[in-house]
């Protein structure tokens, strides 16, 4: 680890300070990176997307000297013990972080954590499923390994998952430590292209995490989930023209049988995700340049205006105009 990045990491903030002096735990957040109505509902705080306004990756050292509440979150969170020790208590379960752990919090879990001692630094990476690429997990798809089954999980939307958060022990191999530094040390440096440089890196801990850490046993894979990976990378870089129907004939398989693979694996159906891809993409269009939303329609694959306004104020809870 840089050396000015550690020190700088060390540093007291003025909330620190303040938890130091009361033992409390003081709010570090604005009222609107906490989903007040769904907080009522899980009795607990829930975390929004706030944190990702600018960039894709969200880094944070864990504020120290007091008990952080019970909360969960709309995203995916690793927290990477660089120096001490945690104790965490996830789904009513209590974890142990030592030196060069990690924690990965799967999107829902409930945690809190203990307070923290001068001399521990936890660190916080949020990320959101998008940075979980479907050409990463295709190549991962035969690796013996439970950590590519919670990748999987996240970006085909499973409803019936069994894990809420996976936890790898330090290595002698220090190549995952390694890149977790890497990634602490360009975010906190801001220096140009950062953003990107960071997602390529969590790429790479990604794939090291599933090298590292391996499961015994046969590995038997799932042929539906590798249909559906492969309709989801589709998707993704046909969004525009693909069709159930054409997937259909490409694959060799009836479009109904199809259909119900699709929506049995991912939890929606297959126009529906169609849908939710091109709505991406017109955002992106929409935020990021200056053309007619017509022609923005077009380039996405949508034809119906009406159809379009109304799944984009669904999806992004503001009309197109309003995102300009």
């Amino acid at each position: 680890m840089n050396t000015r990045i550690l020190n700088f990491l060390k540093q007291p903030t003025l909330i620190e300070e303040k938890q130091k002096a009361s033992h409390r735990f003081v709010e570090d957040m604005p009222p609107y990176a906490i989903n007040q109505e769904l907080s009522q509902k899980e009795h607990g705080r829930v975390l929004s997307n706030y944190f990702f306004r600018n960039k894709d990756i969200y880094i944070s050292r864990h504020n120290r000297y007091a008990d952080y509440p019970t909360h969960t979150h709309t995203f995916l969170e690793m927290n990477y013990m660089l120096q001490g020790s945690a104790t965490e208590i996830v789904d009513g379960k209590q974890i142990t972080l030592n030196t060069g752990d990690l924690l990965l919090l799967d999107n829902g879990s409930t945690h809190s954590i203990k307070a923290l001692g001068e001399d521990d630094l936890l660190i916080n990476i949020l990320f959101r499923t998008k940075n979980i690429s479907i050409s990463l997990l295709n190549d991962l798809r035969r690796s013996n390994n439970i950590f590519y089954d919670f990748l999987l999980s996240q970006v085909i939307n499973k409803q019936n998952k069994n894990r809420d958060y996976l936890i790898f022990t330090k290595r002698r191999n220090q190549e995952v430590q390694a890149t977790l530094d890497r990634i602490i040390e360009e975010y906190y440096s801001n220096n140009d292209f950062s953003n990107s440089i960071i997602k390529s890196y969590l790429s790479i801990l990604l794939v090291q995490l599933v090298r590292e850490y391996p499961v015994s046993g046969p590995h038997q894979e799932n042929k539906t989930k590798l249909l559906t990976i492969k309709i989801l990378k589709v998707i993704a870089q046909e969004y525009k023209t693909i069709s159930l129907n054409e997937l259909a004939q490409r694959y060799s398989y009836n479009k109904n049988y199809l259909s119900n693979v699709f929506k049995s694996e991912v939890g929606q159906t297959f126009s529906e995700v169609l849908t939710r891809q091109r709505l991406i993409q017109a955002h992106t269009l929409i935020t990021s340049t200056s053309l007619p939303i017509a022609t923005i329609m077009d380039q996405v694959g949508i034809k119906n205006k009406t159809f379009f306004y109304r799944k984009y104020k669904q999806y992004y809870q503001k009309l197109p105009s309003a995102d300009r």
